[in-house]
């Protein structure tokens, strides 16, 4: 039996695309730490991609304290895995907290504890949700419900389909605390920063801006980056297609986690982001869903990661 749990909630407006933006309320390691760091050795940019850009794009990642991690790893920016073609950006380390941010239209659910996590390691992950396009390449054929554009995200793919394919090309899911981490880029609020919002925002009205979901979607996925991305470059993170990471869904710790894998044991594998048909709850950053790893759904897609 397939079972999902995946919150819901009221609609909203929204806004043509853009491609965009950031904040920054997170520590990252900055000026004499990123300088520190810069001196040491440089490491040799990935053998598996090809470098498109080595350092951050000031009009994409427009937060100096971003930039100065990101650049601080000596590793590139903007990289294309040359086995996929998936275009991916450089999330660097650093601590954020991790759980509840609600919105003026939805409060948090009783899953979203608020801890404090560490991330000490880069690592890259995918610009765009997972395309059809990318997935047919390599796996031959196309599970999707929704077709016509292969830019559209592949769906219809369950936690344990995706195995395959990550472990091919030598990807992998992000936890699911990388996860939001890469969704916050430094912001605190429901719902991620944009270029005219750098901060963030609560106010479920403006989600439009930055997700396709209930109240403007048409009850179908659109084509991948189409609406505002994040403070590091990622788009779609918000809704389109809830996404798989590679934690087992469970209770947050309340105390401060380092490099957090989620429970050791559970039946279900947790979903982050929202879909073309939630009403906005799932689209916060602190949104959470779960199905078991056999599940397949056309609101249900994923990102890759990959180590550098």
């Amino acid at each position: 039996m397939h079972r999902m749990r995946i919150p819901a909630g009221p609609l909203s407006a929204c806004l043509p695309l853009v491609a965009l933006l950031g904040a920054a309320n997170v520590q990252v390691a900055t000026s004499d730490s990123a300088a520190k760091r810069s001196e040491s050795k440089v490491p040799p940019p990935p053998v598996w991609a090809t470098v498109l850009e080595q350092s951050p794009d000031t009009t994409v990642v427009y937060d100096a304290g971003l930039r100065a991690a990101i650049t601080a790893t000596g590793l590139p920016w903007r990289v294309r895995d040359n086995g996929t073609g998936i275009e991916m950006v450089l999330i660097p380390p650093g601590t954020f907290s991790m759980g509840c941010s609600a919105s003026d239209s939805y409060s948090c659910n009783p899953d979203e504890t608020v801890h404090q996590v560490t991330l000490t390691q880069a690592f890259y992950l995918g610009r765009t949700e997972v395309t059809q396009a990318q997935w047919v390449a390599k796996m031959g054929s196309n599970p999707s419900k929704f077709t016509g554009d292969t830019s559209l995200p592949v769906e219809q793919v369950s936690w344990n389909d995706i195995q395959p394919f990550c472990a091919k090309n030598g990807l992998r899911l992000p936890s699911e605390a990388e996860w939001e981490y890469a969704y916050r880029a430094g912001t605190t609020t429901a719902f991620h920063g944009w270029a005219a919002t750098p901060s963030g925002t609560k106010d479920d009205k403006q989600l439009g801006t930055i997700a396709w979901f209930a109240g403007n979607s048409s009850k179908k996925t659109h084509p991948v980056g189409g609406k505002a991305a994040n403070g590091f470059g990622l788009f779609d993170m918000a809704g389109n297609v809830w996404e798989w990471v590679n934690d087992r869904h469970g209770d947050y710790p309340s105390g401060a986690q380092t490099n957090p894998t989620g429970p050791s044991s559970g039946d279900e594998r947790a979903l982050r982001g929202g879909d073309w048909s939630n009403r906005g709850s799932g689209c916060r950053a602190s949104g959470r869903g779960s199905g078991t790893p056999d599940s397949r759904h056309n609101i249900i897609g994923f990102r890759v990661a990959r180590n550098p």
